[in-house]
């Protein structure tokens, strides 16, 4: 569903706001991959099926460009994990990261999850602006190196 917000307060004038994976190519979601340090080595048929098994993705698009993404793994009761905000470095410090993840997490599907988690070292101080907060206990199983070019 492809919603723009322009008459919204906290949501970026010009922006369109998609809440389907069939609002992006593959393609283009590795053109912004490549602007990060650990997505950039993400080949097209690892981000195909990524995508495949992702419950729920939010894209923004600014003139017909893909300038940010999110994406939630959802089970749409319990629980639910955030992961890949990526906002392009042109579009970045004008609110857009904060109004994707606003726009995500209050979506009517979402919005229900009690619980969401998402892992980050780079957007601790960001993500707990916008409610997260850091807890203990939290456990991980890597069955292999987590690759960062």
């Amino acid at each position: 569903m492809k919603q723009n917000f322009e008459n919204s307060d906290n949501i970026c004038p010009g922006y369109y706001y998609y809440d389907s994976k069939l609002a992006i190519t593959p393609e283009e979601l590795q053109d912004l991959y490549r602007f990060t340090r650990w997505g950039r080595s993400r080949s097209l048929e690892q981000i195909e099926k990524m995508l495949e098994g992702t419950s729920m993705c939010f894209s923004v698009r600014y003139n017909g460009k893909l300038v940010a993404f999110c994406r939630i793994i959802t089970d749409f009761v319990y629980r639910g994990s955030l992961w890949d905000i990526l906002v392009h470095p042109d579009h970045q410090g004008k609110g857009l990261g904060s109004s994707l993840l606003r726009y995500a997490l209050n979506h009517p599907v979402i919005k229900p999850v009690p619980l969401i988690v998402t892992y980050t070292s780079e957007l601790i101080d960001f993500m707990c602006k916008l409610g997260f907060e850091t807890r203990d206990g939290l456990l991980i199983m890597q069955r292999r190196p987590i690759e960062y070019s």
